[in-house]
């Protein structure tokens, strides 16, 4: 089992990456090999989509988005951290998940787990939340679930090692992804995956 952690924040050792930390050191106990990716400080741009990733199989712009979408097609699941900003995830990082997950469609997603991951000071944790899990739930991925939203609280660097709640949720939140990984991997084994029908495209136009 692999999971890919993303960390949205700008900064490197800050109360995101300490989230992420308490969950990788979770899944290495439980035996689950984790990679972090640090996207925050990278200069992404946003999709325009120009659709050469259906003919070229990868983003045109050929920067972190297309590593990971490598590291992704290798794992089992997929952890994303966010900072909030204006009761948002990080604006680098939704234009890199706009891009990874349009510029993957080639690649099934489906029964891959996703969770998504809030610091925030203070307020604007759900919102942030709700909208990185959209990114999974539009492409068959099931959302992990811990014993709360999945959120730390802290300001400066260091501050959320105080939120004894926000970590034990990370940790929850860990064992859980280690148990529907595994879980779904035995159930692909017996049965395969679901049935996949032929896209309808509609809009409402016609």
């Amino acid at each position: 089992m692999k999971v890919l952690l993303i960390n949205g924040s700008p900064k490197a050792k800050g109360n995101t990456a300490l989230a992420l930390d308490e969950i990788a050191r979770e899944l290495a106990g439980l035996g689950v090999e984790t990679e972090t990716m640090h996207i925050g400080n990278k200069d992404i741009r946003g999709c325009v989509c120009c659709n050469t990733c259906f003919s070229a199989g990868k983003c045109v712009f050929n920067d972190a988005v297309n590593e990971a979408a490598a590291k992704l097609a290798g794992a089992d699941g997929l952890i994303v951290g966010s900072p909030v900003y204006y009761a948002s995830p990080n604006g680098t990082l939704l234009s890199f998940l706009d891009r990874l997950f349009y510029s993957t469609q080639g690649l099934d997603k489906r029964m891959k787990v996703g969770a998504s991951v809030v610091v925030c000071r203070r307020g604007g944790a759900s919102a942030s939340f709700d909208a990185l899990n959209k990114y999974f739930t539009i492409c068959g991925m099931p959302v992990v679930s811990s014993q709360y939203w999945n959120s730390v609280h802290g300001l400066e660097p260091g501050e959320a090692a105080q939120d004894a709640e926000g970590l034990q949720t990370m940790r929850t939140l860990a064992r859980n992804m280690a148990f529907l990984m595994r879980a779904i991997a035995d159930a692909k084994a017996k049965y395969g995956l679901p049935e996949k029908e032929e896209p309808q495209w509609t809009h409402f136009i016609h």
